[in-house]
C-alpha cells in the first residue's frame, strides 16, 4: 500500500458522508414542500425516511470521521469499529422510520383522503431519483476503493431508498389517474421493505462488531499464497477480522526447525507481502512455527 492511499481513502470516506448528508437534506425539503401541497401518505413515507436519513447520514460522517482516527495508546487496532456501530445506529433509524410509515399507511387505508398537487410530488421524486442514482454511484466507487463497513450500510438503504422513491413515483402517477387507495398500499409495501432492509444493515453490522471472519474464500485464498511461497512449508490457524476499512490477519507459518532466524524472518515478510499484494486492505501478522525434518 503506497504512502499515499490511507489520505486517499479518508478523503473518499469524507466526501461520501459529506454528499450523503446534503443529498438527505435536501430531499427532506423538497418532499416536505410536496407532502404539505398533496397530502400523499407515500410521500409521508419518503418524507420520514428522508428525515431518519438526514439523522443516519449525520451520524455516519461523525462515525466515520472518528473512525480515521489513527491508532493510539487506548485503541492500538485503531478506531475503525465506529463505522459498525454507525451502521448499527442507522439500522435502528431505518426501522423506525419503517414503523411510522406502515402506521400512517393503515391509518390511510381506514381513512381514505384524496391527493392533491400530484404533479408537485411527481416533479419532487424524479428529482428524488436523480440525486439517489448519483449519490449511489459515488458510494460504490468508495466502497469498491476502501471497503468501508459505515459506507456499504449507506449504499444500501439508499438503494433501498432508490425503490422507495420508485414505487412513490409510481403511486402518485396511479393516484393522480383515479387510483388513490393505491397510495396507501404502497405506503405499507414500501414500509415493509424498508424494515427488511433495516434487519440486513443490523446483521451486517454485528457481525463487523462480533469479528465474524472474512469470506471463507478469502481465507483459503490467503492461505494458498502464503503456502506458495519458495521455502514455507505449510500454514495453519489463520484468523481473519474486520475493522473500518482494515483486514486484520493473523496465521501460523510453518518453517524448516533448523532454519537461521534470519532467514525465517524473511519468509514471514513475503508471506505478508503475497497477502497484502492481492488483498491491500490486509494487515498480516505471522508468528513462525518450527517444524522437524522427517526422517527418510
Amino acid at each position: 500500500m503506497s504512502a499515499s492511499t490511507p489520505y486517499k481513502h479518508a478523503s473518499l470516506l469524507k466526501l461520501a458522508t459529506r454528499a450523503s448528508l446534503l443529498v438527505a437534506i435536501t430531499l427532506v425539503v423538497a418532499k416536505a414542500i410536496a407532502w404539505w401541497l398533496s397530502g400523499s401518505v407515500s410521500l409521508l413515507a419518503g418524507l420520514t425516511d428522508s428525515l431518519l436519513d438526514s439523522a443516519a447520514s449525520f451520524l455516519n460522517l461523525l462515525a466515520v470521521h472518528y473512525a480515521l482516527k489513527p491508532a493510539d495508546d487506548d485503541h492500538r487496532y485503531g478506531h475503525g469499529k465506529a463505522e459498525a456501530l454507525a451502521g448499527l445506529a442507522q439500522a435502528m433509524f431505518i426501522g423506525v422510520s419503517a414503523v411510522l410509515v406502515g402506521a400512517q399507511a393503515v391509518e390511510r387505508l381506514q381513512n381514505p383522503q384524496p391527493i392533491g398537487s400530484a404533479e408537485l410530488g411527481i416533479a419532487v421524486m424524479l428529482l428524488s431519483l436523480a440525486l439517489t442514482a448519483g449519490l449511489l454511484v459515488l458510494q460504490r466507487h468508495v466502497i469498491q476503493v476502501t471497503g468501508s463497513t459505515a459506507i456499504r450500510a449507506d449504499s444500501l438503504h439508499y438503494r433501498s431508498d432508490l425503490l422507495l422513491n420508485g414505487s412513490i413515483l409510481l403511486a402518485l402517477i396511479l393516484a393522480g389517474i383515479g387510483f388513490s387507495q393505491l397510495d396507501a398500499l404502497f405506503g405499507l409495501a414500501i414500509a415493509a421493505y424498508i424494515l427488511w432492509s433495516a434487519v440486513g444493515i443490523a446483521r451486517e453490522s454485528v457481525a463487523v462488531l462480533m469479528d465474524q471472519e472474512l469470506p471463507l474464500e478469502v481465507s483459503e485464498r490467503m492461505h494458498e499464497l502464503v503456502c506458495a511461497v519458495d521455502g514455507v512449508i505449510g500454514a495453519h490457524d489463520l484468523r481473519t477480522r474486520i475493522s473500518g476499512s482494515h483486514w486484520y490477519v493473523q496465521l501460523h507459518l510453518e518453517l524448516p526447525a533448523d532454519l537461521p532466524l534470519v532467514e525465517a524472518h524473511r519468509l514471514c515478510e513475503a508471506a505478508e507481502a503475497a497477502i497484502h499484494v492481492e488483498f491491500p486492505r490486509a494487515e498480516v501478522l505471522v508468528h513462525p512455527d518450527p517444524v522437524e525434518a522427517k526422517a527418510d
